[in-house]
């Protein structure tokens, strides 16, 4: 059985790391913060998780630890 991990967790458990997550508990509706989910994919590219979300398969792909995000920093708009 698959095990439920609150965002925290899933962090602590796999830091710096593509993930795709089900069943997922959101803060509240249309927030982007997730309360806990399912870690359904961990083994994974994020071009394999994209395609595996946007062809409808359930998969939410989310990085980890976006403050360590690979790809450079993000720019925010009137900081």
């Amino acid at each position: 059985m698959e095990k439920r991990m609150t965002w925290k967790e899933i962090q602590e458990t796999y830091p710096d790391k593509w993930v795709g997550l089900t069943d997922i508990e959101w803060e509240e509706p249309k927030s982007p913060n997730i309360v806990s989910a399912i870690v359904k994919y961990t083994d994974k590219t994020s071009d394999e998780l994209y395609d595996m979300q946007f062809k409808g398969q359930g998969v939410y792909t989310v990085y980890t630890t976006p403050q360590t995000f690979p790809y450079g920093q993000v720019l925010i708009w009137g900081a």
